[in-house]
């Protein structure tokens, strides 16, 4: 046990959490009735009533998995660098897990209207989301999840498009084809709370309007840079027509709970069994 307990401590700080702790299962409240909603009816531009604070706050947390890379370890990565590589035969894994347990993916706008005014989600529901436009979430990670019926979240960094090892406009164009749901990840990860002035057009103005041309849907979700943001970050977000922003696992912001919305990272040594742990207890 104390063994366990290091390891869960270390992966914490690795993965530059603040996480709250594990809130009382026997307290936490439901995500509603276990009919799903159906993404089919979901409109583009969601009009919900933003709901206040405290309402968005004590509505159970959806876990949310953050994936970077998806290859195999090379001798030359470091031991830092492997939290962010997850093996293909450990992602695979993950997901017939998650498939054999039950969960159902779900995508931003079923959250942010669960979030907003309770409208039920799917039974043991999970949010799948990929971060820095790297190639192998379309070669490997994409035809996993088509095999479970999955549906993620890809969170572009628009400087990379098309260059080695990312992927190109035309995969991006497939990803929301084919139902998955593409954010901004900012034009080159530069961090939110360093921007001053024009950085913001060239941050989110036009990487959003990059995105839609590629999509031709709108783009309505954000992904810090590391997990980093502040409050003038979420005022531009807000400015812009963003509904809702995702950190890492530092504490929600109790003023604006929907644009610090948290994720775990999953570091490449995970098994089922230890994404097990952390999916039933962080959130």
């Amino acid at each position: 046990m104390k063994n366990q307990f290091v390891f869960v401590v270390s992966i914490l700080v690795i993965i530059g959490a603040g996480c709250a702790s594990a809130p009382d299962e026997s307290k936490k409240p439901e995500y509603g009735s276990q009919k799903a909603v159906s993404k089919d009816s979901m409109p583009a531009r969601i009009q919900v009533p933003l709901a206040d604070a405290s309402t968005v706050l004590s509505r159970k947390e959806v876990p949310i998995l953050c994936y970077h890379q998806i290859r195999n370890w090379k001798p030359s990565d470091s031991k830092r660098a492997k939290d962010y590589i997850v093996p293909p035969a450990n992602f695979s894994a993950q997901m017939k897990w998650l498939a054999d347990s039950g969960f159902h993916t779900v995508l931003p706008n079923e959250l942010y209207a669960y979030l907003n005014n309770g409208t039920p989600l799917p039974s043991k529901p999970i949010m799948l989301t990929f971060d820095d436009t790297d190639l192998d979430q379309y070669t490997f990670a994409l035809p996993e999840l088509k095999k479970y019926g999955f549906k993620g979240v890809f969170f572009i960094m628009t400087v990379t498009l098309g260059r080695p090892r990312y992927m190109t406009k035309d995969q991006v164009k497939e990803l929301a084809n084919e139902g998955h749901v593409v954010g901004s990840h900012t034009w080159d990860h530069h961090n939110v709370k360093q921007y001053q002035d024009k950085d913001w057009i060239t941050q989110l103005d036009k990487p959003t309007r990059q995105l839609e041309e590629i999509t031709g849907k709108p783009i309505q979700y954000f992904a810090y840079p590391f997990g980093l943001w502040d409050q003038q970050a979420i005022v531009q977000l807000k400015q812009r027509g963003f509904l809702a922003a995702f950190q890492l696992s530092a504490k929600r912001d109790q003023t604006d709970p929907l644009f610090t919305i948290r994720r775990i990272i999953v570091p490449g040594s995970w098994d089922p069994g230890t994404l097990n742990h952390f999916v039933r207890s962080s959130f």
